[in-house]
């Protein structure tokens, strides 16, 4: 995120604490490829086309330990414990001889990123060191809570962000260094990203990264849900413990800008007739008969003067937006800042989903949250939902609602790019 202002800092020594850890990798002489065995973050796979499409890529994939299959929740969890177990055992995954911190590079030819992979000392929001910005759906920290309990790993790391002071000194000057040499591993996967990852042990490297990341706060990019999973594992286990610390890949953003997207909903119950048809009156609905690309540029436009929304699901796209006023004012709580109050995820949950449409918004059988804007519209087409696709928020109100202590909507932002899952994992017990 390319920030304006300066860097954000701490009082010395109450910032960021990143330590090395022995990280937890395939071994390539064992699976087929390390491309075939990483997957998306759990909450971006698209299920059950992604799952399959993972699942059939190589008998090792890590989608067999974020997402398991199995008849009931608990089944699920022992599955992947017992999976964990035998690829140990297989020497399908080892841990690294000594401990230390991972940089990490992201690359598809418009866009680089690079940052550092370690297990990072956890704080509450109150503390101010990492910022959430967004609320998180309680079933799915439970969810997280008992895969991580049963595996004793963390499996995939948090995109955290923070603004540092250039390529100088510090953390990222150790991050360009470490790229000069060649990689402990190297692949891209099929969406065209290349991937590298590169440790880093050396103890007057670590205490440079160490002693630059404790003036620093965090953003929480990506991850939330796992965040909110580490703090509450934290509390079950007497401090202290390798809980007290979780997986964690921390980019500069003053040096790798990333990139923010929509994420959109998909209402499995709600027919598109009956969402247009409740709309009437309340919102401006306009039928555009083009193709999704254009769909998205129109939907842009709307949103540059206003809250506006595109739905979809018969073939067609609807463009809605000029919500009423006497609406707004009926359904958006007063008592937050003006920058929440209008955002389109606070108009579409507190105003469309809760007020106009009935839909509970925390129940699954009623709302899917999809980062694949094709894939949406797909889904509800073919199973006779609405899809609702939304309009990327701007990065700034992001961290200025964050440094306010307000979280906005769940599932409001979708940084990127994303870390692949697979290339690094941490055990804290096993």
């Amino acid at each position: 995120m390319n920030y304006a202002g300066p860097a954000e800092e701490t009082p010395a020594g109450s910032g960021l604490e990143l330590t090395p850890f022995r990280g937890l990798r395939y071994d390539p002489d064992r699976v087929g490829s390390l491309a075939a065995v990483t997957s998306p973050p759990y909450d971006v796979v698209v299920r059950p086309d992604g799952l399959l499409h993972l699942e059939s890529a190589d008998p090792h994939n890590i989608v067999r330990l974020i997402l398991p299959q199995a008849s009931t929740p608990g089944a699920r969890d022992e599955q992947a414990a017992d999976t964990l177990r035998r690829w140990l055992a297989d020497g399908v995954l080892a841990a690294d001889a000594e401990p230390g911190l991972y940089v990490y590079e992201q690359a598809d030819g418009t866009i680089l990123q690079r940052g550092l992979i370690g297990a990072l000392r956890l704080s509450e929001p109150s503390a101010g060191v990492v910022l959430p910005h967004e609320d998180v759906i309680p079933h799915v920290i439970a969810d997280r809570a008992a895969l991580m309990r049963a595996t004793g790993t963390n499996m995939e790391p948090l995109l955290l962000t923070y603004r540092g002071d250039g390529a100088g000194a510090g953390a990222t000057a150790v991050v360009e260094r470490t790229t000069e040499r060649a990689p402990l591993l190297a692949t891209t996967t099929e969406d065209g990203f290349s991937h590298r990852l590169w440790t880093v042990t050396d103890p007057a490297d670590l205490a440079e990264i160490q002693s630059d990341l404790a003036r620093h706060q965090a953003l929480i990019a990506d991850g939330h849900h796992r965040w909110a999973t580490y703090l509450r594992l934290r509390t079950e286990h007497p401090s202290p413990s390798p809980w007290d610390y979780g997986l964690v890949l921390l980019v500069d953003t003053a040096r790798y800008p990333l990139r923010v997207r929509a994420i959109h909903r998909l209402l499995h119950q709600l027919p598109l007739p009956d969402a247009l048809t409740a709309l009437d009156g309340l919102f401006r609905v306009r039928r555009l008969d083009v193709p999704l690309p254009e769909a998205l540029e129109a939907l842009a436009d709307a949103a540059a003067t206003g809250n506006a929304f595109v739905l979809a699901g018969d073939g067609s796209f609807h463009l809605v937006d000029r919500p009423h006023p006497d609406l707004l004012a009926r359904t958006i709580p007063a008592d937050r800042p003006p920058a929440w109050r209008t955002l389109d995820a606070t108009v579409l949950h507190a105003t469309l989903l809760d007020h106009v449409w009935h839909i509970p918004e925390d129940s699954p059988a009623h709302v899917a949250y999809i980062h694949d804007t094709a894939a949406t519209v797909e889904k509800a087409e073919r199973d006779g939902g609405t899809a609702v696709l939304m309009h990327p928020v701007r990065e700034e109100v992001v961290r200025e609602l964050a440094r306010q202590g307000v979280t906005m909507p769940r599932k409001s932002t979708s940084f990127g790019p994303k870390p692949a899952s697979g290339l690094v994992l941490r055990v804290l017990e096993f």
